[in-house]
């Protein structure tokens, strides 16, 4: 078995494992450990330098099975980190502390998310998003006073977000709403929008942001593209006469980059 091969059985067999974890997820902790495992070796694996070649050989050929089972991996895999962020929060709300190398990876990005743009006690910060485990508007929130506003489509994510709030960041400006974007009532007011990178329809997103939100406004989309995109959504061109590409953070050995925009 050659090199892209036996990549190739890894993505089959990451594919299979999060299929089964993702299938038995009960509102409980019972399956937390195994999950966290298979995503610090997924996290792992994307950042691999020595997988690049194998992962450039199968994009060259372009097969729509491979094609179909990244598509496919990438989906199941944002499906279990909504997961395991659940887990985290349970976790969390019954005295027990969970950290995965994946949640290191992911806090360690925070604090430069905006570059040269810097987020101040008046800014209004807009996360899309949000999820169970809100690191990102807990830290942001502590770190600078900014009023951080959270939105999830997950109803569930949205009621644990709440209480880790409530544990973790009592007093601090921050809100989570289970709406969307054309519903909040903050939209005029934001001074910076962060998408989550799992976020399957975050391009769609941030058009539809583009006439509800002030001329200021700067956008920083987390995204993996190649070896990167098997575990985010990928970077896409927008509309020039609405945003315009500022910056790229490329961050090599973390799991995924930020590009910044601001409006045309």
């Amino acid at each position: 078995m050659n090199t892209s091969e036996q990549f190739q059985r890894h993505l089959i067999e990451f594919q299979d494992r999060f299929m089964y974890l993702a299938n038995r997820y009960d509102s409980t902790i019972h399956h937390s450990s195994e999950l966290e495992t298979i995503i610090d070796d997924y996290s792992a694996f994307i950042t691999d330098e020595s997988n690049k070649k194998a992962w450039e050989q199968l994009e060259q050929q372009a097969s729509s099975e491979f094609s179909r089972l990244v598509a496919d991996l990438r989906k199941t895999s944002a499906q279990c980190v909504a997961i395991m962020e659940k887990y985290r929060a349970l976790k969390l709300l019954n005295g027990e502390v969970a950290r995965t190398d994946y949640f290191k990876n992911v806090e360690s990005c925070i604090e430069k998310e905006f570059g040269s743009f810097q987020v101040t006690s008046d800014s209004t910060v807009l996360l899309i998003g949000s999820g169970s485990f809100p690191m990102t508007p807990l830290f942001i929130a502590k770190r600078t006073g900014a009023q951080v506003v959270g939105i999830d489509v997950d109803e569930e994510a949205i009621e644990l977000g709440r209480r880790v709030i409530a544990r973790l960041g009592s007093g601090l400006n921050i809100r989570l709403e289970n709406v969307f974007v054309e519903h909040l009532d903050v939209t005029k007011d934001v001074t910076h929008i962060i998408f989550s990178s799992t976020v399957a329809n975050k391009y769609d997103l941030l058009d539809q942001l583009h006439p509800l939100t002030n001329e200021q406004v700067v956008v920083a989309m987390r995204y993996g593209d190649r070896l990167k995109s098997l575990f985010n959504y990928p970077m896409k061109e927008t509309a020039e006469r609405k945003w315009r590409l500022i910056d790229m953070i490329l961050r090599p050995g973390h799991v995924f980059d930020i590009a910044l925009y601001e409006k045309a």
